[in-house]
Order: C-alpha cells, then sequence, then structure tokens
C-alpha cells in the first residue's frame, strides 16, 4: 500500500472529524458519499481532476499525467481518467471502497483504538475509541476557530468544513453553536462564499455535488 503515516490525506482527516468515540461504527450512507467527496476533493486541490458542466450535470475527470502515489487515490483517480464521470456516479462508485481501508490507516496510525469484547469470532463486538494521538483534537479546534471564530480557512480546512455540513456532522460537533453553523454553511455554500479565493472552483464543485447528495440520503441512514 503506497501511503506515508506522515501524511494523512484530506479523507483520513474526514472520516476521523467524523469518529465519535466509544462507537461502534462511523456513520451510515451518507458517510460514504461525503467520504468520496473528500477523495475528489483532495485530488482537486492537488489539480489531479477538473469538472465541466454538461447538461446541467457537474462531471468530473482526471488530469493526465497527475496521477497520485497514494493508493486510495490514485484508484479513484483512474476510475475517472478511464473517462470523465458525473458527480453522482462517481461517488456512488468511489464511496463504498474507501471507508474500510480509511479507518484501518487511522487504526494503524494510533488515531483511533479498536476495543474488542466478548467471545471469539462472530460472538466477538469492537468498540471504536480515541486512540490518544490528539490529532482529531487539534483538526476539531481548526475547523471550530474557522466556522466560529472566524478564522480565514486554508483550502483544506475549508473542503473539510463544507463536507462535514455535508454529512450533517458540523451540528454534532459544534453543538453550542448549531444555530450559527447553519446560516455560515447553509448546504455548504459557505465554502464557495468565505472561501472563494483560496478553494479552486472544481473542489468547490465537487464538495457542492458531495453536500446535494449527502442531503438526499433519508435521514435513518445517517
Amino acid at each position: 500500500m503506497t501511503w506515508s503515516a506522515a501524511e494523512p490525506t484530506l479523507p483520513e482527516d474526514l472520516l476521523l472529524l467524523m469518529f465519535q468515540p466509544g462507537s461502534r461504527a462511523i456513520g451510515g450512507d451518507a458517510l460514504l458519499s461525503v467520504l468520496a467527496g473528500a477523495v475528489l476533493a483532495d485530488l482537486a486541490l492537488d489539480g489531479r481532476v477538473s469538472t465541466t458542466k454538461s447538461t446541467g450535470t457537474v462531471m468530473v475527470e482526471a488530469v493526465q499525467g497527475r496521477a497520485p502515489t497514494d493508493e486510495i487515490l490514485r484508484r479513484a483517480w483512474a476510475y475517472l481518467a478511464d473517462r470523465p464521470r458525473g458527480i453522482q456516479a462517481a461517488l456512488a462508485a468511489i464511496g463504498p471502497t474507501v471507508r474500510t481501508p480509511l479507518l484501518a490507516r487511522l487504526v494503524a496510525r494510533g488515531d483511533i483504538r479498536e476495543q474488542r469484547h466478548g467471545g471469539l469470532g462472530p460472538f466477538s463486538t469492537t468498540t471504536l475509541m480515541d486512540g490518544g494521538s490528539a490529532r482529531r483534537a487539534r483538526l476539531l479546534s481548526d475547523v471550530r476557530d474557522v466556522v466560529i471564530g472566524g478564522t480565514e480557512p486554508t483550502p483544506r480546512v475549508a473542503a473539510l468544513a463544507g463536507l462535514l455540513w455535508g454529512s450533517g456532522t458540523l451540528p454534532e460537533l459544534h453543538r453550542s453553536s448549531a444555530g450559527a453553523c447553519a446560516r455560515q454553511l447553509d448546504r455548504g455554500q459557505w465554502v464557495v462564499g468565505a472561501a472563494a479565493a483560496m478553494v479552486t472552483r472544481t473542489t468547490n464543485a465537487i464538495i457542492a455535488g458531495s453536500v446535494v447528495i449527502a442531503a438526499g440520503v433519508p435521514a435513518r441512514a445517517r
């Protein structure tokens, strides 16, 4: 597997932010679309994919010669290199393939710890615990500084905030300021507005598409 423990990807950071210590799983169906959006946003921030509009549909395609070395990002890039894909098709294809390897990376880094209970095999259960690395706390602080404190976001933090809002998770991370979050991050428009000078048009289109699709997942699946 081609990845460096010193260089977490955007979807790894997003999954870590969505993790709730003491849970047995992270997210539901909405998570898959948002994680796929994070994969595409990571590629976009590095200039590895571009977007166009065709009959009102956002199309995503790989920038030739710009394949990433990271295995998860490279698989998504290769899927798009075959031919341009509609954002909905791209999210649907990428989402189901990334949650398990991303969680494995977070466990390998020590950001998340798996705690097993009960017997062996099918009779055991696993709880996800904070690994004690403090990276989740730092990421939360970065997002809070932007959303609550009004700090100018970096492209990466702006993308994380937009995708968190699309997942429906941001109000949970900022319970005391859920109303303010709703006003600033209404369906991802905060990223397009306040951070337009920093986040590329491609990234904005991907985040907006991810937010709309995640918002369409029935509430019971979240």
